[in-house]
């Protein structure tokens, strides 16, 4: 069946500050890592513009159209100390909810088994009515909201190994008992949530906090003692996994320590429990990650399992 890959220019025109870590170079050095030879199985696809629609299942109106009136003609906006609006920031971000839509049809539809929506700005720290975090629109919540209300899914689980707690996330499934959210992250780290007492109102949020210098074993062992069990007892129709490669070692915004190895082998779970469940179907979405050539090579890692997991 394949493995979709989706993208778009318009994801390149998003401009940050000078010397902000989520800049145009990290998606650039993703787009070369997926022009190599081992990924010329991809089906490549760009991704289109999300509809009003896809984003009102997640955020409130007057919250989208506040961000369509903020967005300058020129210049950057700040919205708070590390997230700014530019001409073009919400048409980028348009195009990875956009990503995540049509990855989600194409999968449902039997056309591929799995897809990478290689899109910025990342998602995972928006929350209902707040931009922060580097992050506008809730993207692996619109993707999750498609697939339960069009293609009428019952369940979904959206698994977070992002080094930073996908607040976001959190915030926007906290009452819909349909989405299990499992995070795994850093902590004490921005943004300062994510305890394991944060449960959600159906206890269907299992954050797994780990301590700077975790490393890898320790990332394996939480995920088998506590992610995967939950989203095996969730029993989803599809995975959605917010991929975040910042808990590697060479990452400057933090310090988990895990390698590509870790990041290839949680994947290879996921799609595990996918073929369990949901018949493989699977969905990443990219979220931080900030040294260039360890997000490439974290981003390769990741996808060669999907695409190896896609086509078997």
């Amino acid at each position: 069946m394949g493995t979709l890959l989706l993208g778009h220019s318009d994801c390149l025109l998003h401009r940050n500050s000078p010397g902000h870590p989520e800049r145009v170079e990290r998606l650039v050095a993703v787009n070369a890592e997926l022009e190599g030879d081992a990924f010329s199985g991809l089906v490549r696809e760009e991704a289109p513009l999300v509809t009003d629609e896809a984003i009102l299942r997640v955020h409130p109106e007057d919250y989208l159209r506040k961000l369509e009136r903020d967005t300058p003609q020129e210049g950057l906006l700040p919205l708070d100390a590390d997230t700014v609006l530019g001409p073009h920031t919400l048409v980028a971000a348009r195009r990875a909810a956009g990503a995540i839509v049509r990855a989600v049809d194409q999968v449902m539809d039997g056309a591929v088994k799995n897809g990478f929506c290689a899109v910025r700005p990342p998602g995972h720290h928006a929350e209902t009515s707040t931009p922060m975090g580097f992050c506008y629109l809730g993207t692996v919540v619109i993707g999750a909201r498609h697939a339960l209300d069009v293609h009428n899914l019952e369940r979904v689980a959206i698994i977070d190994f992002d080094v930073h707690h996908g607040n976001g996330t959190q915030d926007l499934v906290w009452d819909d008992e349909r989405i299990l959210f499992a995070s795994t992250h850093q902590m004490p780290l921005y943004p300062g949530s994510g305890a394991q007492n944060e449960r959600g109102k159906h206890g269907q949020i299992v954050n797994a906090p780990l301590s700077a210098g975790a490393g890898g074993a320790q990332f394996r062992q939480v995920m088998e003692d506590v992610v995967l069990p939950a989203v095996d007892r969730h029993r989803p129709e599809m995975i959605f996994i917010s991929a975040g490669f910042d808990a590697h070692r060479d990452d400057p915004l933090a310090n988990l320590d895990l390698v590509e190895d870790d990041f290839a082998w949680a994947t290879g779970r996921l799609c595990d429990l996918a073929d369990r469940h949901c018949f493989g179907r699977v969905v990443s979405t990219l979220e931080g990650g900030y040294d260039l050539p360890a997000l490439a090579s974290s981003v390769g890692a990741h996808v060669k399992v999907l695409m190896e997991r896609g086509d078997g």
